[in-house]
């Protein structure tokens, strides 16, 4: 397997529709305000991809257990903004702005941007599959004693994707994976 350069991504993304929408480049404007945003966009060797306005922000107030399987969907409150207070200790959810298809022959291994992680924010995704596709669903926990922010429209964490010199034999999309074209933040299916 071998990482995949900007020249790479760029193309996959313009002619085959691997992310949509697409950012040709590092994009590291000010907001309206004049703050610096997180940037996003294509990298060096990677893409860096931005949160949505849609956000579930995990409360105990139910005195829930969590259950990967059976997961009470009342455990989260549901906000659309563009700002996320995650509460100290805790965690959201959110999706990625950008709709990913992935080639048969790569999977793509998702990391945290250093700019949350410095701040103890961990954003949290699993590999994305080869032939698997839709939105991201993203995991931020705030591991500090203070509330913690996320910024929708901005950069939250970084694809790396590996090419294989050989097509994968079962793709999630060949064992109908349950994730398949996910849209929206999706919470645990069994």
């Amino acid at each position: 397997m071998t990482i995949k350069s900007d020249k790479w991504i760029r193309r996959m993304a313009t002619d085959h529709g691997m992310i949509e929408p697409f950012t040709q480049t590092q994009v590291r404007d000010d907001d309206i305000n004049g703050n610096r945003l997180v940037s996003y966009g294509t990298s060096s060797y990677g893409y860096d991809i931005r949160c949505a306005r849609e956000f579930k922000i995990f409360t105990n107030i139910n005195s829930a257990i969590v259950d990967p399987k059976n997961f009470c969907a009342s455990s989260f409150v549901d906000i659309e903004a563009d700002v996320c207070i995650i509460p100290p200790n805790s965690f959201a959810l959110a999706r990625s702005m950008e709709y990913l298809r992935i080639p048969r022959n790569v999977l793509v291994i998702c990391v945290g941007k250093s700019t949350y992680a410095r701040c103890g924010i961990i954003v949290n995704v699993t590999p994305l599959e080869p032939e698997w596709e839709g939105h991201i669903t993203l995991e931020f926990s705030n591991t500090t004693p203070l509330p913690a922010k996320i910024y929708a429209g901005e950069g939250v964490a970084q694809l790396l994707f590996l090419e294989s010199d050989e097509a994968c034999e079962t793709s999630y999309r060949d064992r109908g994976g349950k994730y398949q074209g996910q849209k929206g933040v999706t919470l645990p299916v069994t």
